[in-house]
């Protein structure tokens, strides 16, 4: 159905993709898997115009005749939609609205509502979603409103599906949910091709997986041999792939901290009370009492609305809710943290689930997105010192391996891994005593993730403390000593490393109370 050959891409003299070759067949579910900045989001935004032709060396091939698209609209006049991670809906529009926009039915410059919301409704009983078309997105769910792209691909008589990270900010319902449509479709003769980080998802849906590393395609590979198969691909030998070498541990070692501040508490969150910045009435985090010692990782578990971003962000700032009561200790001296400045002084970092809307200034370079926190030490008489600044920058940008041509380059223009990377940096220049993560590899690749992991423990083996907040219960018990639980804004449980497993941490995640 579908020919990439030689696809070869810069960007200011950066070569993102070397003469790479994919092949989709129809009614194909199709992989493509590599390490961030391999270039799978730059292949797909040239097959679907987003990168027009001419911009780019090399030919796409579309049932055997060569195409050349010069815009979004091209490709979709061609069954070729893609769905990117940020998703594209207009919140304040209703569902219709937003599954019609841009290809509206219009007479005469006259909106049809009746044929509007009856299409509308027939797209979402085939997506499977239950909302009324009337229904605004900005009241629906990030899964809901997947399932609406799905169904605003569908309106334009989709042959090829492009899904980048169609799962990235999905629980694992909402995910279920997701690949169940995904096979669905396959069943219905559309092919998709699926960007995305997890190799459990993607073994259990794909028929084909085709592997970047670093530009090039290194490989393509069946993972079954028909579509009811199970996958007889290991996991292990596409993370071979992806990264050039055999991962023998997804975690780093733990060097355990033996410093004169070992077995202290560093950080200790007391009857912490937190209500809705909107709904006062309704407390997000109730009651919460928890303690990390220097040198101890220690995970936060819960399910989507437990209450792990609100009382991390309330803590940190109180930068959501309305505080309702509870103190912070740092060091067995309670602290103020009613500003961020207030927290960051008493030694408090942040590490945000949602880099790019809080953690950092995308327009702005990599030296000076990991100097923001550290200005004052970098500074003299008021002046910042830029030549100390990018050479800190240089340091972490070794030490951390980001992949950038060099600290001058705009952080929009990383990958995401990368990206992430550079707001770790940032709070580590910080110095803090304790560093509270956020999803910390939330779409980021098994590579890049042990990186990540890697420089956790670094911290933890130098006396900092760390609270990581995770919806991977696999990263939670390979990192952490100890894990709480949360459920409806409470603590249901604290379970030890040895004690720890999947089974046991969803039981408390799914209790109402201690």
């Amino acid at each position: 159905m579908l020919e990439m050959r030689g696809i070869t891409k810069s960007f200011a003299g950066v070569r993102a993709l070397d003469g790479v070759d994919l092949t989709v067949r129809p009614g194909e579910i199709h992989a493509v898997c590599g390490e961030n900045g391999a270039g799978k989001s730059t292949l797909m935004k040239i097959l679907s115009g987003v990168h027009p032709h001419g911009g780019y060396e090399g030919s796409i091939l579309l049932d055997g005749e060569e195409v050349a698209f010069r815009d979004i609209r091209a490709s979709e006049r061609r069954g070729i939609v893609i769905i990117h991670q940020e998703l594209a809906l207009v919140p304040h529009l209703s569902i219709a609205e937003n599954i019609f926009l841009g290809n509206e039915h219009a007479t005469r410059g006259i909106i049809d509502w009746d044929r509007t919301m009856r299409e509308a409704a027939r797209l979402l009983k085939r997506v499977g979603l239950p909302d009324r078309p009337q229904t605004r997105v900005a009241d629906i769910g990030v899964g809901r409103q997947q399932l609406v792209e799905i169904a605003k691909a569908l309106s334009k008589e989709v042959r090829l599906l492009i899904l980048d990270e169609p799962t990235a900010a999905l629980n694992d319902e909402d995910s279920g949910h997701l690949l169940e449509l995904i096979l669905e479709l396959r069943r219905q003769g559309i092919s998709c091709i699926v960007i995305s980080h997890k190799l459990d998802e993607i073994r259990r849906v794909a028929d084909t997986v085709t592997i970047l590393r670093d530009g090039r395609s290194v490989e393509t590979l069946p993972l079954r041999t028909s579509p009811d198969a199970a996958p007889d691909l290991p996991e292990d030998r596409i993370i071979r792939a992806m990264v050039g070498r055999a991962l023998d541990s997804r975690f780093p070692e733990r060097t355990p901290y033996t410093g004169p501040d070992a077995g202290r508490t560093a950080l200790e969150i007391s009857g912490w009370t937190v209500r809705h910045p909107i709904d006062h009435q309704r407390k997000v985090v109730d009651d919460v009492s928890l303690e990390v010692r220097h040198g101890e990782i220690v995970g936060i578990a819960g399910l989507m609305g437990a209450g792990r971003t609100e009382l991390a962000m309330s803590v940190f700032g109180r930068s959501y809710g309305v505080h309702d009561g509870g103190s912070v200790r740092v060091n067995g001296r309670e602290v103020r943290t009613r500003t961020v400045p207030e927290a960051v002084a008493h030694g408090i970092a942040y590490v945000t689930e949602d880099r790019k809307t809080y953690g950092l200034n995308l327009i702005d370079t990599v030296h000076r997105n990991i100097s923001l926190t550290s200005l004052r030490s970098l500074a003299r008489h008021g002046v910042v010192d830029e030549h100390q600044e990018r050479r800190v920058a240089e340091g972490y940008r070794r030490s951390m391996g980001i992949k950038t041509p060099t600290v001058h380059e705009p952080v929009e223009r990383l990958s995401g891994g990368n990206q992430q990377k550079v707001v770790l940096a940032k709070w580590i220049e910080a110095d803090p005593q304790v560093l509270i993560l956020d999803e910390p590899t939330r779409g980021v690749d098994v590579g890049a993730k042990f990186e990540i992991y890697t420089v956790v423990e670094r911290l933890a083996a130098q006396g900092r403390a760390v609270l990581l907040i995770s919806s991977e219960l696999p990263e939670l018990l390979g990192m952490c000593d100890r894990v709480y639980t949360m459920a409806a804004g409470r603590l249901t449980g604290e379970v030890r490393r040895e004690d720890a497993t999947q089974e046991v941490l969803m039981r408390h995640m799914t209790q109402d109370r201690n």
